[in-house]
């Protein structure tokens, strides 16, 4: 990120409506038409007309990514060997439910091929540009970013890029919530639908607004029923542990909240497990077949957590996040958001 930006009244609005050339230019731009990252029509005309010449190496930032996406992808190829997507299909389960049937999930490979494809398009991305200034998770920049005095100072500018960060892995799978979870997951689409989807939900209930926003979200993935059977279960698991966290975890010990920390985090990597099943087998009697199979584990014990925290008296989640509520299991890693 670049030093000596100042605040502007103007930032971020376009000067003039786009041209039609200028429209399908930037939607079919294939920087960001694949798997993202999803990176507004301001960041694209800031990338293609500069506001000063630029000198900047995106070898550095880009063969960062190579380590974990290789990571990753031996992992895929581990885990896809190991537990098949296929042995999920119908005609290779039992015909009875049975445990057993929840190894299929655990590890899932789903993830691994988003984290793998992710991290690539974000070093394919990278080369075609810096992202100029501080920024936001495709809100482009935040702070306007005045002509360098020369080219040396111009070379001497440190960018951020993180404007076109689509996928945290580390706090993706460390963080203790549902909810945070969904907030490093596919961010830049994030941005988009809390902006323009969630900010105008039909509601003011935080759970019922996150369910319009999957169940739209759920629409924009497909028809297939596995997209709305996992989507609309995430607001299940949102409210089922908003109210636990609100009726209990305040009332333990410090040690007692770490514990239940841990169990949160089990719990949460154990939801994403049973709702991916539904972008895997895609089909209703397929996903429901599966579910059965693990006796709709999850199902059960969020309505379980949500009935248990109403009879407590926890409260409905909150838009605002406690400051005392931890995010991650490990240590916090600092980065200017």
């Amino acid at each position: 990120m670049a030093s000596g930006f100042s605040k502007g009244p103007t930032l971020g609005l376009l000067p003039d409506v786009p041209s039609l050339m200028e429209t399908l230019s930037y939607s079919y731009c294939y920087v960001g038409i694949m798997t993202g990252p999803n990176h507004p029509l301001k960041t694209y005309n800031s990338w293609r007309n500069p506001p000063f010449p630029v000198s900047f190496s995106s070898l550095l930032p880009s063969s960062s990514s190579f380590p974990p996406s290789s990571l990753l992808s031996l992992s895929l190829f581990l885990s896809s060997r190991s537990y098949p997507h296929p042995a999920c299909l119908t005609a290779a389960l039992p015909p009875r439910p049975t445990g057993g049937a929840g190894f299929y999930m655990i590890p899932s490979s789903y993830f691994m091929r988003f984290y793998v494809a992710w991290i690539a398009a974000e070093a394919a991305a990278l080369p075609a540009g810096p992202t100029r200034g501080r920024q936001s998770r495709a809100g482009g920049p935040t702070l306007q970013c005045p002509p360098p005095a020369g080219p040396e100072k111009a070379a001497s500018l440190e960018y951020d890029y993180e404007t076109i960060r689509n996928i945290d892995c580390y706090g993706t799978d460390f963080c203790v919530r549902v909810r945070d979870g969904m907030r490093y997951w596919n961010m830049t689409v994030q941005w988009w639908l809390a902006q323009y989807i969630y900010k105008s939900a039909p509601a003011r209930s935080y759970v019922l607004r996150s369910a319009w926003t999957m169940l739209l979200s759920a629409y924009w993935h497909g028809l297939h029923p596995g997209y709305y059977l996992s989507f609309l279960t995430i607001p299940l698991c949102l409210a089922a542990e908003g109210r636990l966290e609100s009726a209990l975890r305040g009332r333990l010990s410090p040690g007692g909240q770490k514990a239940w920390d841990w169990v949160h985090w089990f719990l949460k990597m154990r939801a994403y497990d049973y709702m991916c099943m539904g972008f895997v087998l895609l089909s209703l009697a397929d996903t429901l077949r599966y579910w059965a199979s693990v006796y709709f584990c999850i199902h059960f014990l969020a309505v379980a957590g949500l009935g248990l925290g109403l009879a407590l008296g926890g409260g409905s989640p909150s838009r605002r996040k406690a400051a005392s509520q931890p995010t991650s299991l490990a240590p916090e890693k600092l980065r200017e958001e």
